[in-house]
C-alpha cells in the first residue's frame, strides 16, 4: 500500500544570481514501512525534498500526498531528525521525549519507558542533554518523534556528526527501531555504505538541477555485513550511478 506519493514536483529559489531550480520532475512512490535513502552530490536538493515531504517547504509546483492527503503544512504525522539533536538542556531524556506530554499521564510513562528501552538508553532516563553522548542524544530526538507515532520519520542526515564507530553503532540501532516499529523512514545521507546497510530502495540523485536518476532495490536479506560480496556489488552499482566528478565527491565524503 502507499503512503507517499510524489508527482510533477519543481522547487526554485530566487536568489541575487537570478533563479535556481533546486528540484525538477520529482516522482516518487514509497511504500508503509519501507525504509528509504537518499543520496546524491551537495546540492542536489535531498534536504530540500525531505522539507517538502515535512511540509516545512510548501513553496513548490507539483503534488506530495500523504495517505491520499496533500501536504500543506507540518503535522504530527511527519516526524522530523535534523542532523542536530535539538533536545531542551533544561529537560531530562524522559522529559524531552515526552515534551508536551506530561509523564503523569499512565499511557504517557509507560510509552517514554518503552521508547527509552528501544533505543538503548535504560539508566540514562533521568540525566540531562549535558551528560550525552552525540549519539545517545539523537536517540533521544528519535524516540521523541516516535512517541507522537508518525506515519513517515524523515531523517537529515541524523549521524553526519559522529564519530565512525558510533555513527555505525546508530545505523544498528535504527535498523532494530525500524525492524520494531516497522515506520515508513526516508533517510538522507552522503554515506554509501550506510545508504546501502539500511535501505529497501536507495534513490540516487543528480545535482543542477536536482532529479532522480535511479532507483535501487537492495535485495540483500538483513541484517547486513558491510564486509560480504553483495554488499560490496550494491556498493559498486551505486558508484556506477554517478559521473566522475560526483562519484569523487561521493567518496571523499563517506570516508573511502
Amino acid at each position: 500500500m502507499s503512503l507517499l506519493e510524489i508527482h510533477d514536483l519543481d522547487k526554485s529559489f530566487h536568489t541575487n544570481n537570478g533563479l535556481t531550480h533546486a528540484l525538477k520532475n520529482i516522482q516518487l512512490t514509497i511504500k508503509n514501512g519501507e525504509f528509504i535513502t537518499i543520496i546524491g552530490p551537495s546540492g542536489c536538493g535531498k534536504s530540500t525534498l525531505l522539507k517538502i515531504i515535512a511540509g516545512i517547504d510548501i513553496e513548490h509546483s507539483g503534488s506530495v500526498k500523504i495517505d491520499q492527503k496533500e501536504v500543506i503544512g507540518p503535522s504530527i504525522d511527519k516526524g522530523f531528525i535534523f542532523q542536530e539533536p535539538r533536545l531542551f538542556p533544561w529537560f531530562t531524556v524522559e522529559k524531552n521525549i515526552a515534551a508536551n506530554f506530561s509523564l503523569n499521564d499512565i499511557k504517557v510513562r509507560k510509552k517514554v519507558d518503552e521508547l527509552i528501552k528501544l533505543v538503548r538508553l535504560e539508566g540514562f532516563k533521568k540525566a540531562y542533554p549535558k551528560e550525552l553522548s552525540g549519539g545517545m542524544a539523537q536517540r533521544v530526538a528519535i524516540a521523541r518523534a516516535l512517541l507522537r507515532n508518525p506515519k513517515v520519520l524523515l531523517l537529515d542526515e541524523p549521524f553526519g556528526a559522529l564519530d565512525a564507530f558510533t555513527r555505525s553503532h546508530m545505523q544498528e540501532v535504527l535498523f532494530d527501531i525500524w525492524q520494531e516499529n516497522r515506520t515508513t523512514m526516508i533517510f538522507v545521507t552522503h554515506d554509501i555504505d550506510e545508504a546501502i546497510f539500511l535501505a529497501n530502495r536507495v534513490i540516487i540523485m543528480n545535482a543542477r538541477p536536482g532529479t532522480v536518476q535511479k532507483v535501487i532495490r537492495i535485495d540483500s536479506p538483513y541484517p547486513r555485513k558491510k564486509s560480504n560480496k553483495s554488499f560490496q556489488d550494491f556498493r559498486h552499482l551505486v558508484l556506477n550511478e554517478f559521473d566522475k566528478t560526483d562519484e569523487l565527491e561521493l567518496v571523499d565524503r563517506a570516508g573511502i
